[in-house]
């Protein structure tokens, strides 16, 4: 069973979560098993054994497949996007304090939220895959070593974060929804919202090996809109190459992608007969601050 007072970061417990059905504070168990609510009624939320905690009552399941993450958490423990995450970190450290609560919204196995974690900020993450939380949670445990927490992983809706009003420094997605209402909801006045969306030609080189007629990139359609909850700062757009000769990464990259569910099993049997993927990688980083 999970410590949850080892596992969980006491500041995220105190000064931001909520109990998603009561909105009411929450506070770890005596055994440290579970968290409880200071409702009316105490409703309680039990640790899983990696120490994440389902707190997502209305999204029951959902998310990524246990083999799914597997498979991306391969992909990116290799180091194909290094480049992209140690661009994000050098934003957040632009824009965030160092002693502030980020909130990663959409967070998956956590590759982005333990590295920015490792730069001193305190990261609560979120996604609706409960393998992908467990993933997250139980990388953090290994990285920190004997250090003391400074995360916290949940199951839990990115439209519908069990968080306080105003309680987050900075919120991050990486590929995920974007929920610009409840991303404003939970920042501090003045915090930073960091958007991380496809460039133009990004996996353009997964593209021409898979589509007869490859195609550029049109770019998020869910930004927030200018001015309306967030005011844009900044646009960074991170470039650079990979190549990929090991053929289980070419199958856990594409199956990161829409393209997954979108390409005929014809097209999909070109990258079995790939010896080496070669393609470009774009991440576009909108950095927005709460009006």
């Amino acid at each position: 069973m999970p410590n949850l007072t080892l596992e969980l970061d006491p500041r995220i417990v105190s000064d931001l979560l909520i109990c998603p059905i009561c909105g009411a504070s929450l506070r770890v168990s005596e055994n440290s098993q579970s968290l409880l609510c200071g409702g009316t009624k105490t409703h309680c939320f039990d640790g899983g054994g990696g120490g994440y905690l389902p707190l997502a009552p209305r999204h029951s399941g959902g998310g990524d497949s246990k083999e799914a993450v597997r498979y991306r958490t391969a992909f990116l423990s290799a180091g194909y996007y290094q480049p992209a995450a140690d661009a994000l970190c050098e934003l957040v450290q632009k824009y965030i304090p160092t002693d502030g609560i980020m909130v990663d919204a959409g967070c998956g196995e956590g590759y982005y939220s333990n590295l920015v974690a490792d730069c001193g900020y305190r990261v609560a993450g979120f996604d609706l895959s409960k393998f992908a939380v467990d993933a997250a949670a139980k990388a953090a445990k290994r990285t920190r070593g004997d250090r003391p927490s400074q995360t916290l992983y949940a199951v839990g809706s990115v439209f519908e974060l069990p968080l306080r009003d105003g309680g987050a420094d900075g919120v991050i997605n990486i590929f995920a929804p974007c929920a610009p209402a409840e991303y404003a909801r939970v920042l501090k006045k003045g915090g930073y919202l960091m958007v991380a969306g496809a460039g133009e030609d990004h996996l353009f080189g997964l593209k021409q090996v898979i589509y007869d007629d490859p195609y550029l990139n049109e770019g998020r359609r869910d930004l927030p809109v200018d001015g309306e909850y967030f005011n844009l700062l900044d646009k960074v757009t991170v470039t650079f190459d990979i190549t990929i000769t090991d053929y289980a990464h070419m199958e856990a990259l594409f199956s990161m992608t829409p393209y997954y569910w979108r390409t005929s099993p014809a097209d999909h049997e070109k990258l079995c007969g790939c010896a080496e993927l070669h393609t470009p990688v774009t991440f576009d980083f909108f950095i927005y601050q709460k009006i």
